[in-house]
């Protein structure tokens, strides 16, 4: 029998050190440097946050214990445990096994902020696309800032196919006329950046900023004499973060958010 979208995505998180992977790499910690930064312009200390695919609960656990009342939601029952360990005693965290297309334990126009940081890279059907992106929508008060995470389709390529097998990696990911393939063998699915922007076309927020928050670091720290300092990943932060917007750049980006104000 064919695997269940939760049975693949949670077969590859049970293998996988989650909890790791915003620390272990220069990439990993760009994304999450940069993710934060955004973060902080749209929620302070109070906020009521809604973290949906929260993993392990790296941001989750970071923005309680600067004063954000958080509510985290995870699909994978092995992140969601250690989330849970990781979060003990601690009474501004709340978390809930959940999937992103459905929402409804919460009440509509519930949070200040709303983070989708998980959800958009492993939903392949329009409809399910569809639910999770308007759950997300109206679970956020109005005057409410979301953000999505998604992967660029791209960057995925130059990450994972200029090491071998690219042209299998581009059958994967395009039709013969270079459209964008998604099915959930893909496991990650990645956007064309203006496709996913299209995603909120006729939906009741405003667009503020799509942003890259790993830039290419991802595939250059494959080659062997890749080497960063601590001096120069901090010099390198801020550089990117100039020019993290900028829309020449943001297809070679791994990771992407889309950030939207619900209309009032």
């Amino acid at each position: 029998m064919m695997s269940t979208r939760k049975e693949i995505v949670g077969g590859f998180y049970g293998q996988y050190d989650e909890d790791g992977r915003l620390c272990r790499t220069r990439h990993g910690q760009l994304e999450y440097d940069i993710t934060m930064t955004y973060i902080h312009r749209y929620a302070a200390r109070g906020s009521r946050v809604l973290e949906v695919g929260a993993g392990t609960g790296r941001y989750s656990i970071a923005l309680a214990k600067e004063g954000m009342e958080v509510t985290a939601v995870e699909l994978v029952e092995s992140n969601l445990a250690v989330l849970r360990e990781n979060s003990k005693g601690m009474e501004n965290i709340t978390s809930y096994q959940g999937d992103a297309t459905d929402l409804s334990r919460f009440a509509d126009d519930s949070f200040d902020v709303t983070l989708f940081f998980g959800p958009m890279y492993h939903l392949y059907e329009a409809e399910e696309v569809d639910r999770a992106i308007n759950e997300a929508i109206r679970v956020t008060k109005p005057g409410g800032v979301i953000l999505f995470a998604f992967l660029s389709v791209f960057a995925i390529m130059y990450a994972n196919y200029f090491y071998g097998k690219w042209a299998a990696g581009q059958k994967e990911n395009f039709t013969d006329d270079y459209k964008v393939r998604h099915f959930k063998e893909q496991l990650f699915t990645g956007y064309d950046v203006t496709e996913f922007e299209g995603l909120f076309q006729d939906k009741p927020v405003d667009w503020l900023t799509t942003t890259g928050v790993d830039g290419l670091l991802e595939p250059i720290e494959e080659r062997p004499d890749f080497s960063l300092s601590d001096e120069d990943f901090k010099a390198l932060a801020e550089w990117y973060l100039a020019f993290s917007e900028k829309r020449e750049l943001l297809g070679a980006t791994s990771h992407l958010l889309y950030i939207c104000r619900k209309r009032s």
